[in-house]
C-alpha cells in the first residue's frame, strides 16, 4: 500500500521560487515531513528531469562529498537531460563535509541545475558553512503540522473561518484538544491508537532529540542534557531562568546556554523575547521558552499524553500556531508581574496583544498594556462564553490586520541572558 502524500502549506511559499536561480533550503526537525514535502514537489510540480538523493545513504553521501562535478556526472549517467533545467533534490544536506561549498559551486557554475535541499540542523549547517551563501539560497522552515494541516491529515473537511456555525465550532473543539494533546508530527497524527502514538513519538525523542542532537552538539554530560529536556518541557510557556536551571542541574551557566542554543537550532524549542519600546532593553531581558511540539513536551514532562488540556500546553499551542504562520512573537511582562501572553508587531505603529486561555471567561487583556500602547487586542480560547476567537480563528483574525506579511524564514540570533 502506497502512503498518501499530503500537500503542506509551505508548498505555496516555495512554488514562486522554483524557476529562480537560488537554491531552495528547507529546514526542520526530523520527522516533520521534509522528505514527503520534497516528494510532493517531485510528483506534482517538477517534471521528469528531476533527481532525488538521500544523504543518509552512504554511497550517495560519498558521491556528493566528491563535489558538484561528481554529482553532475552522476545525474547525466542517470539520464538527466542537460539541455533542460535539472531539478536536484538533496535530503539532509548537513551530512556533507562542506555543504556551503557544494551549494555555492552548484549555484555559480551549474546554472541548469535547480537545487532543493533539506536540513535537520541549522547548528551543524552553520558550523560547516565556511563562506557566505548570500544571494544563493532562499530559506524556508517546515514545522510540525498546524491545525489546518492536522484536519487535512485527519480527512476532516472543514472550511475554517472567523464565523463558523455553532455546530461546526462544537465539532472542532475536541479536534483542537486532540491536536494539542498529541502534537503535530505527521506520523503521530496518522496513527489512531494512542499507545502507538506514544511509541512513535518516544522513538523520535530517543533517536533525534536524545541521540542525533546530542551527537551534533558533542554533549558530554548526557544525564544533565536529558534532565534539561524534561525541565524545559515542564516549563514550556514560562520565563527562562538560566541560573535556576544551572543550579538544579549542577551545570555551568555557559553549558546551559550552549544546550539551549543547540535545542533551538535543531527545532525543538523556540524563544519569545519581551516586548519593549527600547530594543536594547528587549534583548537583555529573560525570554520565554516554548517547545515547538506539544505532544513531545507532554511525553517528556508527564511521560504520557494528558487526559485534560493543561494551560501551559494551550498557550504553547497558540504560540506554535502563530510561529507556523510566520509571525514574529514577543510577550509583555512587568516587574509587578503584569503580563500579556503574546505581542505581534505588524509595524512600528501596529501591534496586536493576544491573551490565551482555555476558558474564554478567565481571559482578560491587561489594561496596563493597552493604556501604554495603542493596539488591537485578541482573546483566544476553546471553552466558555465566547468573548474572543476560537483557536482555529486566531490566524485569520491576525492576518486580516496585515495580510501581506513576509512569511519567509529568517534565522534569528539566539540571545539568552547570561
Amino acid at each position: 500500500m502506497v502512503n498518501k502524500i499530503y500537500r503542506r502549506k509551505l508548498v505555496e511559499k516555495i512554488l514562486p521560487y522554483l524557476n529562480t536561480e537560488e537554491a531552495i533550503v528547507i529546514y526542520g526537525a526530523r520527522q516533520v515531513g521534509k522528505t514527503s514535502l520534497m516528494k510532493y514537489l517531485m510528483e506534482n510540480h517538477l517534471g521528469n528531469n528531476t533527481f532525488y538523493l538521500d544523504l543518509e545513504l552512504r554511497n550517495l553521501l560519498e558521491l556528493c562529498n566528491g563535489g558538484p562535478e561528481a554529482a553532475y556526472n552522476y545525474l547525466l549517467q542517470k539520464g538527466a537531460d542537460k539541455s533542460k533545467k535539472i531539478f536536484l533534490l538533496i535530503d539532509e544536506i548537513q551530512y556533507l563535509e562542506n555543504p556551503a561549498n557544494f551549494i555555492k559551486i552548484m549555484a555559480d557554475h551549474y546554472k541548469n541545475i535547480k537545487l532543493i535541499v533539506s536540513g535537520s540542523s541549522t547548528f551543524e549547517i552553520r558550523k560547516k558553512f565556511k563562506e557566505s551563501l548570500a544571494g544563493r539560497t532562499i530559506n524556508f522552515e517546515l514545522y510540525p503540522l498546524d491545525f489546518d494541516e492536522f484536519l487535512l491529515f485527519k480527512n476532516k473537511k472543514y472550511s475554517l473561518s472567523e464565523e463558523n456555525s455553532k455546530t461546526i465550532n462544537e465539532e472542532l473543539i475536541p479536534l483542537a484538544e486532540e491536536f494539542i494533546r498529541f502534537g503535530g508530527y505527521p506520523k503521530i497524527i496518522l496513527e489512531d491508537i494512542i499507545e502507538r502514538k506514544a511509541a512513535y513519538l518516544y522513538q523520535i525523542i530517543d533517536t533525534y532529540v536524545k541521540k542525533d542532537i546530542r551527537d551534533i552538539g558533542n554533549i558530554r554530560d548526557i544525564e544533565a542534557f536529558n534532565k534539561l529536556l524534561e525541565l524545559l518541557a515542564s516549563q514550556t510557556g514560562c520565563l527562562l531562568n538560566v541560573s535556576e536551571l544551572s543550579n538544579t542541574l549542577n551545570t555551568s551557566r555557559i553549558t546551559i546556554i550552549e544546550y539551549l542554543e543547540l535545542l533551538e537550532k535543531t527545532f525543538i524549542i523556540k524563544k519569545a523575547l519581551p516586548y519593549h519600546k527600547n530594543l536594547r532593553s528587549e534583548l537583555t531581558k529573560n525570554p520565554k521558552i516554548f517547545f515547538l511540539d506539544t505532544g513531545m513536551a507532554n511525553l517528556l514532562w508527564l511521560k504520557e499524553f494528558p487526559k485534560e488540556l493543561l494551560g501551559n500546553m494551550f498557550e504553547t499551542a497558540v504560540f506554535t500556531e502563530l510561529i507556523k504562520s510566520g509571525f514574529k512573537i514577543n510577550f509583555w511582562r512587568t516587574t509587578a508581574k503584569q503580563e500579556v501572553d503574546f505581542i505581534i508587531s505588524l509595524s512600528r505603529e501596529r501591534i496586536i496583544a493576544i491573551e490565551s486561555k482555555i476558558n474564554f471567561n478567565k481571559a482578560r487583556i491587561n489594561s496596563a498594556f493597552t493604556e501604554e500602547y495603542t493596539c488591537k487586542s485578541l482573546i483566544v480560547g476553546l471553552r466558555g462564553e465566547k468573548k474572543g476567537k476560537y483557536f482555529w480563528e486566531m490566524i485569520k483574525a491576525v492576518e486580516k490586520e496585515n495580510i501581506n506579511i513576509d512569511r519567509n524564514l529568517f534565522l534569528d540570533s539566539n540571545i539568552y541572558q547570561l
